[in-house]
């Protein structure tokens, strides 16, 4: 799927709530199936076929045992880390949501993020459920979530919400400022990927597909409506 990041510009008309509906359920519940049976079959080839991919916990483990682990690492990743934490992924999402709304005055436009966070949380939820993985086994260095380890839904999150605001970033008229908000964006996912391996929460796999999750419900929702010069 291509990126066509001024789409929302050159169209600007309202859809009318049977356009919004038929266009959602087309556009990001359907292909979301795509993803979501992707993900599954994935974690079931990991844990079945390939033994849970034993090797993965060297990277874990390296990460603890190595000199990586230092007090100042470990306060910085623990930012890192909650920068996909639940709470600041949705509050984050209703501010810049409202900011947005407020000034284009369009709900269509501004439920980009929502649209984003809302299909990879559910994805994520019934997979880990589904699949069901156990966390490396070194020393964590957060509370596990009641959540499986497969795929990472700090990840997911993260990348979902920050990749939709580096797309609606390139509206922003000054161009150090559009460069600026666009590297700081993309950049929040991949500390957040790293914190979690990292602080011991999650192998390489689950971060992998925790980063395929976000992005492609990233780029739904960013076309979940259609506009006419598409």
């Amino acid at each position: 799927m291509s990126v066509d990041l001024h789409r929302w510009q050159r169209d600007e008309s309202r859809p009318s709530g049977r356009e919004a509906v038929r266009d959602a359920a087309a556009r990001v519940l359907g292909p979301s199936l795509v993803l979501f049976a992707t993900i599954v079959s994935t974690g079931w080839l990991i844990m079945g076929p390939f033994g849970g991919l034993e090797d993965e916990a060297a990277v874990n483990r390296e990460l603890q045992e190595g000199r990586s682990r230092t007090a100042l690492w470990d306060t910085t990743t623990d930012i890192w880390s909650r920068l996909g934490n639940t709470e600041i992924i949705i509050g984050t999402c209703a501010v810049i949501s409202l900011i947005i709304l407020w000034r284009t005055r369009q709900w269509w436009y501004a439920a980009i993020p929502a649209i984003a966070i809302s299909i990879q949380a559910t994805i994520f939820v019934i997979a880990a459920w589904i699949v069901g993985r156990e966390r490396p086994d070194v020393e964590k260095l957060d509370p596990a979530p009641p959540t499986s380890s497969y795929p990472s839904g700090h990840v997911g999150a993260a990348t979902a919400l920050f990749l939709t605001f580096a797309f609606m970033a390139q509206r922003i008229e000054r161009i150090w400022l559009r460069r600026l908000v666009t590297v700081v964006c993309i950049l929040v996912p991949i500390l957040v990927s790293y914190a979690r391996l990292y602080r011991g929460m999650h192998h390489l796999t689950d971060v992998l597909l925790g980063v395929l999750n976000g992005v492609v419900c990233a780029l739904l929702a960013w076309h979940w409506l259609r506009r006419r010069r598409d």
